[in-house]
């Protein structure tokens, strides 16, 4: 998808990429850190919230298979602008929305935030997979560690300005001007786009998403993916709330431990890529699926915060490196990797997306906290399949 890089060139878009990554993450803990606000605003229940949860991940699933085609035809530097300038505006019109108390209007705003987070996730990946292949090393740890610190950046703000006070639309309203200022210029740097056409470093045309729908590897990555980043959103989106639900926490405090989940993901992903060339992604994924397995257990079963903390942490570490390892099989062939990412990236966010809204309905049943019990089964899907995501033999 894009042609011979110089030195630094390769620099310069991976100082863009991670920049974007971190902006993403920023984006999304600004929304996910204050959700106890967003319950107390509209003054709906957890499931409710679940529904509101549910409209971000149709919009999201909607964008996420057209969005390696959309790539090709005009390249991940104007598709990031094109779904930052989306997601600020959706963001907009969601602080607008708890202005005006309205449920059916954050809904429609959240509906097309997930529209932009899908198609920005998507475009950063595909740029992410060409700068670790022409690189030559693990990098896309990374760049996804750029994405938790900045949603860890994003949890501290959340749980600073709960704490003075400052509503969320005012926030939300801050956060959609950065975001539109820096998704419009970190792109400029990303690395040159050709057109879909055109071959890759000698490789064959790269494959239409409707061909890697049908490749049983990437299909196999994409569910190994599926199960591991359902613990990683339904710690996003209710670590917090099951704090203040299930041990009595104040929103503050609730956003901290939400805040400590990303610290350790962040620092995981950070440091990962080392573990992952020494050790390979079948072992480190599997060691990843039980240490969040683990996590989650103490998490829910914790009788203090401060337990409950320690089994945040362990659940973050757990979840760090699913993602970018499923983004990096995926793009093994970078003539294909447009393709093979979207397809991934679709099945991973459709638990990533739609999974927390529908831990929010089983709480409604079980409380928060007992329903997060119910992402052990794909944990252990992720553990038996892990095998997919073995890096093809050199040709």
């Amino acid at each position: 998808m894009t042609s011979t890089a110089t030195g630094p060139q390769l620099k310069a878009a991976a100082g863009a990429t991670f920049l974007v990554f971190g902006i993403n993450g920023l984006v999304f803990a600004s929304w996910a850190a204050r959700i106890p606000a967003v319950t107390d605003i509209l003054h709906i229940t957890a499931g409710q919230m679940g529904t509101l949860l549910l409209c971000v991940a149709v919009g999201s699933l909607i964008a996420l298979p057209t969005a390696g085609f959309v790539v090709g035809k005009i390249g991940t530097a104007n598709a990031v602008r094109s779904a930052g300038l989306v997601a600020a505006a959706a963001g907009v019109g969601v602080a607008l929305s708890l202005m005006a108390e309205s449920i059916p209007a954050t809904a429609i705003a959240l509906f097309f935030f997930g529209i932009g987070v899908g198609f920005w996730d998507v475009s950063q990946n595909i740029e992410g997979a060409d700068v670790e292949h022409r690189l030559g090393r693990t990098i896309m740890p990374q760049f996804h560690a750029a994405f938790s610190g900045g949603a860890f950046v994003g949890a501290l703000i959340g749980a600073g300005l709960s704490t003075l006070g400052v509503g969320l639309p005012v926030h939300l309203l801050v956060i959609a001007g950065v975001v539109a200022v820096l998704t419009t210029v970190a792109p400029r740097y990303f690395l040159p786009h050709l057109p879909v056409a055109a071959p890759v470093d000698g490789e064959p045309h790269p494959a239409r998403g409707r061909s890697a729908w049908r490749d049983g590897r990437t299909l196999l990555i994409g569910v190994v993916v599926l199960g591991a980043t359902l613990t990683e959103g339904a710690g996003n989106d209710w670590i917090a709330k099951a704090a203040v639900d299930g041990l009595g926490a104040e929103q503050s405090t609730g956003a901290l431990l939400f805040a400590a989940f990303v610290l350790a993901m962040t620092a995981m992903r950070f440091f990962g890529g080392r573990a992952i060339d020494v050790y390979g992604r079948v072992a480190v994924l599997r060691a990843s699926m039980a240490a969040a397995a683990a996590g989650l257990c103490l998490f829910v079963f914790a009788g203090t915060i401060w337990v409950a903390a320690a089994g945040a942490v362990l659940w973050g570490v757990g979840a760090a490196l699913a993602f970018p390892i499923g983004m990096s099989a995926a793009a093994d062939e970078p003539g294909k990797a447009a393709a093979r990412v979207s397809v991934v990236s679709t099945l991973g966010y459709i638990a990533f997306l739609a999974g927390p809204p529908l831990l929010g309905y089983l709480g409604d049943a079980t409380g928060i906290r007992t329903a997060l019990l119910a992402i052990g089964v794909p944990i252990l899907v992720a553990l038996v399949l892990a095998g997919a995501a073995k890096p093809l033999p050199a040709k």
